[in-house]
């Protein structure tokens, strides 16, 4: 099961700057703990739709544009209205006045076009330089289970300058996400109760409390989204995404996808590569990566942040960083108080209790931001849980992660998560060699995030038990006669290493690599001028950065 996970939301970082989230005397893909991982999705059922044609053939193998069975899809018109009203938005001091919304159509089972059909939400931001567009630019923020309706909305000033003044803007919900038909599971009740209990450190127990858990999850998922489950995964939505290139008139597709969303931009330039036209791929995945392999690689790479983090605190800021004065020692002190926080729980001004794993949660979280902005947060998170024993800060970020709002709703992105993950294809189970081998290896490299963990955490293939999987296997996508594609990754990136891509680079027919020398997941939104001039010249000139280009 793939497990890369969006950028979080800025609606935190804006809550946090402003001290809401602090109280009064305060000075905001690791992968997620082990339940939720293994757990599942959720989903409504699929709207059934007569606005399909009947009397066309569907086809074994989608074919696309040329599809008769498809021509309704391909060649409707999305009707834009004003976006409704959204507080968050206004939180995040995003100027919506200008955006329009909508709708796409699209069929549930591109085999049985005729069939079922399903509506994905939309949002268009619309280019300021109307006599300079370039054309549409579609986004995708990752996940899998990212909202890119949300990413336009609450980012869109990510976008101002050159993006906004020559592209339409758009982002789009996946199948199965946010507006489009979500996969939901468990309620918001359940979630709550779920995220108060840590997972047990004896091995023994810990694997008969998740089977129990995963056995409940997956009835529930398939009570609620049966019907939706076999359709969600990637290669479904790469179709999606290119009805939405026709529907909006542009006859081949700019696109921008960050972390899960290089994925998604990668099978569809494999799909459709003569549709392809500028394609910015950055925090990327690697399609060519088992799951294993990717899960080792993402431990490490946040256990390396993790430490850098600590090493900062010490080193940089001596007058708030509660870890101590030595640099080599920090990292583990900070995660002995983490791990130590199943017998002692935080508590938190809303009555939940901040336990091991959601404390170690909202770490990740914060670890996937800006070293800047991002770290300044947890390291007032860390000294609050510290000093004062309070759990606020540090169960904010988790609750960003989980995308867990003030009102306690939880968003479709987590049942989606592992929804996609299990329809893009199932790894079987690694040999006891293999996985004895993934284990020392984290002991070497990740210890700290890896406390506990035994060979028989690895012996179960990756979604064991979830109702469907495509038959979609690890493999390296060449897009041979797709347009040059610009892969962007970051040094330090603890949630898609570096060398994801490398990897994907190297496995394409035509990309160039561009390189952010720094902390963090991704690089777009992260204020690095060179990434965003580099960026810019791509997709609105289309002039790529000179090959071997590094970004401070």
């Amino acid at each position: 099961m793939k497990i890369f996970r969006a950028a979080r939301p800025r609606v935190l970082l804006t809550a946090l700057a402003a001290g809401t989230l602090l109280l009064t005397s305060a000075c905001d893909d690791t992968a997620k703990p082990a339940q939720d991982q293994a757990a599942g999705t959720t989903g409504t059922s699929a709207t059934a739709s007569a606005t399909a044609s009947r009397s066309a053939a569907a086809t074994a193998k989608p074919s696309g544009e040329a599809d008769p069975a498809l021509k309704s899809f391909y060649g409707q018109k999305i009707s834009w209205s004003d976006c409704p009203a959204d507080p968050k938005a206004e939180e995040a001091q995003a100027d919506v006045s200008t955006m329009k919304c909508g709708k796409l159509h699209v069929p549930l089972d591109y085999t049985n076009p005729t069939a079922d059909a399903i509506d994905l939400a939309l949002i268009k931001y619309p280019a300021g330089n109307q006599d300079q567009r370039v054309g549409s630019l579609m986004v995708n923020p990752g996940g899998p289970g990212g909202s890119g309706v949300e990413m336009v909305e609450y980012g869109a000033k990510d976008f101002a300058g050159a993006l906004h003044n020559r592209f339409d803007v758009i982002g789009f919900d996946p199948r199965g996400t946010g507006g489009s038909s979500p996969v939901l599971c468990l309620d918001d009740k359940q979630r709550d109760a779920q995220s108060q209990v840590d997972s047990p450190l004896d091995p023994d127990a810990r694997r008969a409390a998740e089977e129990k858990q995963n056995t409940e999850y997956i009835a529930a998922c398939k009570a609620k989204s049966g019907k939706l489950l076999p359709f969600v995964g990637t290669r479904n939505t790469a179709r999606d995404l290119d009805v939405l290139r026709a529907a909006v008139g542009d006859r081949k597709l700019n696109y921008l996808g960050v972390s899960y969303g290089t994925y998604l931009g990668s099978l569809y330039a494999e799909e459709f590569p003569q549709n392809t036209g500028r394609l910015v791929l950055d925090g990327a995945v690697d399609p060519a990566a088992d799951d294993l392999d990717s899960a080792v690689k993402q431990r490490i790479g946040f256990e390396t942040s993790f430490e850098h983090f600590a090493a900062d605190c010490v080193e940089n800021h001596a007058d708030e960083c509660p870890l101590g004065q030595d640099k080599d020692q920090a990292a583990k002190k900070a995660a002995d108080f983490l791990d130590g926080l199943t017998d002692h729980p935080l508590p938190t001004k809303d009555g939940r209790k901040v336990g091991r794993d959601l404390a170690w949660s909202g770490v990740t979280a914060a670890l996937y931001g800006d070293q800047t902005q991002d770290w300044k947060y947890l390291r007032a998170g860390l000294g609050m849980a510290m000093t004062m024993k309070r759990g606020d800060i540090l169960l904010a970020f988790a609750d960003s992660y989980a995308e867990r709002d003030e009102n306690g709703h939880y968003s479709p992105m987590d049942s989606a998560h592992t929804a996609i993950g299990c329809a893009d294809g199932s790894a079987p189970a690694p040999s006891p060699e293999r996985a004895q081998a993934a284990v020392k290896e984290l002991q070497e490299k990740a210890p700290l995030l890896t406390k506990g963990v035994t060979a028989e955490d690895f012996t179960d293939a990756a979604c064991e038990g979830w109702p469907y999987q495509s038959p979609e296997k690890p493999h390296t996508i060449r897009a041979e006669g797709a347009a040059p594609i610009l892969v962007i990754g970051t040094t330090s990136d603890p949630a898609t290493p570096y060398a994801a891509a490398e990897s994907l680079a190297k496995g394409f027919a035509k990309a160039t690599l561009l390189t952010r020398v720094g902390e963090g997941h991704g690089a777009f939104g992260k204020g690095n001028t060179c990434i965003d001039r580099a960026m810019e010249a791509y997709l609105t000139e289309g002039t790529m950065p000179v090959e071997g280009t590094r970004c401070s």
